[in-house]
């Protein structure tokens, strides 16, 4: 009789993080059914919350970044990370994983370190076109890193990378056939283009207000507008559901009936977010945030758009948002060849993919 297979997953602090954790063990758990996971998050971020509404437990430890400038917290941060080294060791001496996976972020430096010490197999799944610190530190330390851009070996050992795409959620797979459903979903007016806009789940400042500025416009254009605000956010703009067209959401849960339904999307460039468009290829343009360590969102999009598979928009030219998207709506030839590039970006195998890394390194085949 084969002992409980023990999977320990360490990654937050955005949904970029924290969703690929996830469906990396929904794809661990189909194979095996009675594994042991235990997540390891930042304790005052949204893993705490999300994970076990995935159905996972997680451990918090007191960890952050560095900020950008001189402030207290960095003063916190050495203690913060001797504290964070010293809880994961004993989450790793009392779990005893048969593997460790870190998703990023800086809850995943702590633990991957100690059960890299201790001989314990490890992989680092990177969704970024360019490396966060904390994985570019463990790469030296894993056994495998998986990545979904090409040229990584500017960071990581070229012996250790596998392309393996972002790991994205399944439901995702086959939107095309919700579309109906959908538009249902949402009362949307099937005979109307659909707008969908999306900011992250807490929200993105800058890609509110330019809604604000443009939703006359918009709805003058026979346009209706799914509006995730996000959850900082969904109060001042929840006045905007009084106009017929418009509906805002803090959140929106069902992704697949969202992206089903839209003819149009405005996102940001976090990573999941553009694996998720590119299998869902439908027109985008994309609203970086520049507020991201080493602009790496700019970098995410950049490698979208320079294969004429999107349209960027950065947040100092916000006032063109309906030039962009009358293009789109114009010009179906291009729009098409654009869509179609974009699914030609997708990974839908690469959860699959990581999860047989981590076979290979757990040597579970």
């Amino acid at each position: 009789m084969s002992k409980t297979k023990k999977i320990l997953i360490s990654g937050g602090g955005t949904g970029g993080h924290i969703y690929p954790a996830i469906a990396i063990a929904n794809e661990l758990k189909l194979r095996y059914a009675d594994a042991e996971f235990l997540f390891v998050g930042a304790q005052d971020k949204m893993e705490m919350e999300k994970v076990p509404h995935a159905g996972y437990p997680i451990k918090g430890l007191w960890i952050a970044g560095l900020q950008r400038s001189l402030t207290f917290k960095n003063m916190l941060f050495p203690i913060k990370l001797i504290s964070s080294i010293w809880k994961s060791k004993k989450i790793v001496r009392q779990f005893k994983p048969d593997v460790v996976i870190g998703t990023g972020g800086f809850a995943s430096g702590p633990v991957l370190h100690v059960a890299s010490k201790k001989g314990i197999p490890c992989l680092i799944q990177e969704q970024n076109s360019h490396a966060g610190i904390t994985n570019k530190i463990l790469s030296k330390k894993v056994n495998k890193v998986c990545v979904a851009y090409e040229n990584m070996q500017r960071y990581f050992p070229n012996d250790k990378i596998v392309f393996t795409g972002n790991p994205v959620r399944q439901d995702l797979l086959n939107v095309s056939s919700k579309r109906v459903e959908a538009q249902a979903f949402f009362k949307l007016d099937p005979n109307k283009k659909t707008l969908l806009v999306l900011g992250g789940s807490l929200g993105a400042r800058a890609i509110n207000q330019m809604i604000e500025n443009s939703v006359k416009g918009l709805l003058a254009q026979q346009i209706q507008i799914v509006w995730q605000t996000g959850k900082f956010y969904i109060k001042e703009y929840k006045k905007f559901d009084d106009l017929e067209g418009v509906q805002t959401h803090a959140y929106l849960s069902k992704m697949d009936l969202a992206y089903a339904a839209a003819d149009i999307i405005v996102s940001r460039a976090g990573a999941s977010s553009v694996s998720e468009l590119c299998i869902v290829g439908k027109p985008v343009i994309f609203m970086p945030s520049p507020n991201v360590a080493e602009d790496h969102q700019t970098k995410n999009a950049m490698a979208i758009v320079n294969k004429n598979a999107a349209i960027m928009l950065k947040e100092t030219e916000k006032e063109y948002l309906m030039t962009k998207v009358q293009y789109l709506l114009q010009n179906e030839d291009n729009v098409n060849q654009m869509c179609d590039n974009m699914k030609a970006l997708a990974r839908p195998e690469a959860t699959k993919r990581i999860v047989e890394e981590i076979e290979k390194i757990a040597k579970w085949n």
